[in-house]
């Protein structure tokens, strides 16, 4: 039973990745930037999307009952697409002010003048402004409701309705003008109490909000904000600061002339910033709030759905759970990141010579690039390179930015090449002979155009990853070329037809190469990676951790999960620790003769299957310990 749910779970999830692409593959729409009230946009959504897919979309029905003449909807041009999961990438800011604007064109002015149009158009995505209900009375608890019905469109990434006899339709908002990780608040004025009173003290709103710029703040002393938030507070009362302070415990700071940014020693995102200029030149507030604070954090939703949910109309909506977890962030902007990493798309025949049974190949790619790598300034072979594999209906980018592996090349100035490898072929899916049944040739064939093509990569600290079909697609590409890898990580590794099994001559070559390897799953993963209702690891990662072990030489071991609960066997070295404050952890590792650890598996408990930036933190932290002798194919360990 437990595999036909399994089956059915993967067969939609891949299928989705393919089912829509009679246009080819697309991280953007082709479209031009827009200006509505919400009312048009919520009337005009569904028929300029479905012409852009061809997929059938309507109005998401949260929206019909939404107060009208309130709010107004900016859309960038080519934000990011439907197509794959890319549009979780897409910028959202959110504006509350109480300030009298007498229609469209006084809209689309104010948010001129604060500097939000530049600042969208670069990011991708969108801003809406909204503005109270009653306009003499100002923000009271109907917006409140509307702030959920809001919310509760715009995060409503990828849902649809099923009908018989018309098929799917997708609901239309979220697609149009919302978006799921970069979500931010800016209130002004009345706005900014509203922030305070009605959304910070609420742990389904608050918990999906990534940073915040208040101008003006007040709030009620009875109020407590409900999850930590980064926030930028312009003037404001002593209450407001003194409760985002405590909610982030900023007790450390350090000041400048124009400002105090308080922070959480163990954990700097949670910081609240203390403007010293006053409310009269907002628009550098907002830049600053936006390229200091904004751009560095998001909110990524891996709780399991449903807990800590108010129930309302909307909760069997997609993502509606809380908090998200609060991540680091590096924004791609332009193509680059403010710490120097170049992000390089690629659609191109140079692997068309390797092609899938349907006749496909690899031909897209993005290269994440340190400046030092592309400049020359790099020493030779000093560069780490990392192929990170997506999962089934992820877009590249996207699943590098939310399993953190973005951020981590930045701070660690890492290089990566991230493929695409789902089906281009309309109608079709990976069943019916995509790239993916190719990646044994196609990515070891990637991973030496990396390595020819940038002398700073290190050929002896190549790494490869990867989540979910990305994690089944990392032990088949170490399975085929393991003098490639120094290391490697499959991620709640998982298909419907089970983990790439090497043959005899594949697997000779481990006679003389060693891949330590590390699986990692969590509490609610497929079945493939865990087992849900017994508690131990699922019958797939069973054989291909028993396979990696006689690989590594390590003694041949029977598990027994009565003895060793979850992982079913006895452990050399045992870590646990709780990862970003919120879920707990453990590694267990298993030594070869000489003592270094060449297995391990990593769960996380609560975890639903999902990206989550905590895990490229985990990854990194194993396979950094690893390099290849290009002498002698041996592997070196260096704790």
């Amino acid at each position: 039973m437990n595999m036909i749910i399994f089956r059915s779970a993967m067969i939609f999830c891949l299928l989705l990745s393919g089912s829509s692409l009679a246009l080819g593959y697309q991280q953007h729409f082709i479209d031009e930037a827009s200006f509505e009230t919400l009312e048009e946009a919520h009337r005009n959504g569904p028929a300029r999307l479905t012409e852009l897919t061809g997929r059938m979309y309507v109005a998401d029905p949260a929206l019909d009952t939404y107060p009208a003449g309130t709010t107004y909807v900016y859309r960038s041009a080519r934000m990011y697409t439907c197509l794959s999961a890319a549009f979780r990438m897409n910028t959202n800011i959110l504006v509350y002010t109480d300030r009298e604007l007498s229609g469209k064109e006084a809209a689309l002015a104010y948010l001129k003048a604060l500097g939000l149009i530049d600042i969208i158009d670069e990011a991708y995505g969108s801003v809406v402004l909204v503005t109270p209900i009653d306009k003499a009375k100002g923000f009271g608890a109907a917006d409140q409701y509307a702030y959920l019905q809001l919310q509760s469109a715009m995060c409503n990434l990828g849902y649809s309705v099923q009908n018989r006899e018309r098929g799917a339709r997708y609901y239309a908002d979220n697609t149009y003008f919302g978006g799921l990780t970069n979500r931010y608040l800016i209130g002004v004025d009345g706005g900014a109490r509203f922030i305070c009173d009605y959304v910070s003290n609420t742990l389904d709103y608050i918990g999906r909000v990534a940073g915040m710029l208040l101008v003006n703040p007040s709030m009620n002393e009875a109020m407590d904000v409900a999850a930590t938030v980064p926030v930028y507070l312009v003037r404001g009362t002593d209450t407001a600061f003194s409760k985002f302070r405590a909610v982030n415990e900023a007790y450390a700071y350090e000041k400048t002339d124009n400002k105090t940014v308080f922070f959480n020693q163990q954990f700097p995102l949670r910081k609240v910033v203390v403007s010293k200029g006053g409310s009269d030149n907002l628009i550098h507030h907002v830049r600053d709030a936006y390229y200091s604070l904004f751009i560095k954090t998001m909110r990524v939703p891996v709780v399991k759905a449903g807990l800590f949910v108010a129930a309302n109309e909307f909760s069997k909506y997609n993502y509606n759970q809380a908090p998200y977890a609060l991540c680091a962030r590096n924004a791609v902007l332009n193509g680059v990141t403010p710490d120097g990493i170049h992000v390089v798309e690629h659609h191109e025949d140079r692997f068309s010579g390797i092609r899938a049974k349907n006749g496909e190949y690899l031909k897209t790619w993005y290269e994440f690039l340190p400046r030092e790598v592309l400049d020359g300034s790099a020493a030779k072979r000093s560069i780490p390179l990392i192929l990170c594999n997506h999962g089934g209906g992820d877009d590249p980018v996207q699943a590098a930015d939310e399993t953190g592996w973005i951020a981590l090349a930045g701070s660690e100035r890492i290089a990566l090449v991230a493929p695409r490898y789902a089906s281009d072929t309309p109608g079709s899916s990976i069943f019916d002979g995509s790239p993916f049944d190719v990646n044994g040739r196609s990515l070891p064939a990637l991973v030496e155009y990396m390595l020819d093509a940038y002398p700073a990569l290190d050929p002896a600290r190549v790494y490869a990853t990867g989540y979910s079909m990305g994690g089944a697609a990392t032990v088949e590409v170490v399975e085929r070329a393991p003098w490639l890898f120094a290391a490697a990580v499959p991620m709640a590794a998982g298909t419907p037809w089970g983990i790439y099994a090497p043959t005899e001559e594949e697997a000779a070559a481990f006679a003389r190469y060693d891949v330590p390897v590390m699986f990692t799953t969590s509490e609610f993963d497929l079945p493939g990676a865990i087992d849900q209702q017994e508690h131990i690891l699922g019958e797939g990662y069973r054989e291909c951790i028993q396979r990696f072990a006689s690989f590594n030489e390590i003694d041949a071991f029977d598990f027994d999960f009565k003895s060793y609960p979850v992982v079913g066997f006895s452990a050399d070295t045992i870590v646990n620790r709780i990862l970003n404050d919120e879920y707990e952890n453990t590694t267990w590792y298993l030594n070869n003769k000489e003592g270094t650890p060449m297995v391990a598996v990593n769960y996380t408990k609560l975890l639903p299957h999902g990206l989550y930036p905590e895990y490229g933190i985990v990854a990194w932290n194993f396979l950094k310990q690893y390099s290849r002798d290009l002498d002698d194919g041996k592997s070196i360990y260096k704790h």
